[in-house]
């Protein structure tokens, strides 16, 4: 493609959930912008993410609260368990006022809420950033398929390897030695499992689940060893049962992670589908 130049009052780069909250908040105050995506389509990384009283208030602002607030059940209360034998769980009840209103939704649903808000137009796909330079008071950005936007505002939220960060001068991520495993599961016909956020730590692992609506489940495993094959499902498996086979979750033995292993990996034996996903802490 030859090289295309178009002035824009404002690019932001990413279309992840700060990008589009972004866009949608000028958008609120009448001020177009586009917002620059390198994938095809929206994309999501990890699965689910919990929404506090200051999510809430924002969610207000950008005028999506009541949509958001459909898409996930509000949270009961926490239980904590420690993996030490003789110490008991440890719980708390939530009140019902909004500061303690917290809901955990599936963050594709969040993003196509944002994006439904939007102008047509405003999102562009396929469009992947290489190279930002100056020219006088704007900034020249350039795009992998050679197409040139100059801006006045250029924002950056396009994650910790950001390039509108380094063009800034942004230091590198600071990488934590800890991993996560992330997964959700979907039951058909319900899971059961209340609205609880359960939590279990000790000997270097956490992990966890919590219900976004009542057909699908939130799961995690965090931990510090790096000796696994990204790439293969029955081995990460495998490698999550190795490391809760000491909790007891008081609800069952083996534990309901298992439990929500178990179906999500032999889906095709419980119709269920499952998504897994495993990266670096930063």
């Amino acid at each position: 493609m030859e090289a295309d130049e178009s002035t824009q009052d404002i690019v932001i780069v990413g279309a992840g959930i700060s990008g589009l909250a972004t866009a949608l908040g000028l958008h609120r105050l009448g001020i177009r912008s586009i917002v620059l995506e390198s994938s095809e389509n929206l994309r999501a990384t990890g699965f689910a993410i919990s929404l506090y009283f200051n999510a809430w208030k924002a969610m207000e602002a950008l005028g999506i609260s009541q949509h958001v607030r459909s898409l996930g059940d509000r949270f009961q209360g926490w239980v904590v368990t420690p993996i030490s034998s003789g110490n008991p769980p440890k719980e708390m009840f939530f009140p019902e006022s909004e500061e303690y209103e917290v809901r955990c939704v599936q963050r594709k649903s969040l993003l196509e809420a944002l994006a439904g808000e939007l102008p047509d137009g405003t999102i562009r796909f396929s469009s992947k950033l290489v190279h930002i330079e100056l020219s006088g008071h704007y900034k020249m950005v350039h795009l992998s398929d050679g197409t040139i936007l100059k801006t006045k505002v250029l924002v950056g939220c396009d994650g910790v390897n950001s390039v509108v960060g380094k063009w800034l001068g942004f230091k590198n991520p600071v990488k934590s030695p800890r991993f996560a495993i992330l997964g959700l599961t979907h039951f058909p016909t319900g899971h059961g499992l209340g609205r609880r956020f359960f939590q279990f730590f000790g000997n270097g692992v956490r992990y966890g689940f919590i219900s976004c609506d009542q057909n699908t489940v939130y799961w995690f495993l965090t931990h510090t060893s790096t000796e696994i094959d990204k790439k293969n499902r029955e081995k990460i498996k495998q490698f999550v049962v190795t490391k809760i086979k000491d909790f007891k979750d008081g609800w069952s033995d083996p534990s309901l992670l298992r439990i929500l292993l178990k179906r999500c990996y032999y889906q095709n034996l419980k119709n269920m589908r499952c998504d897994v996903y495993i990266g670096r802490c930063c």
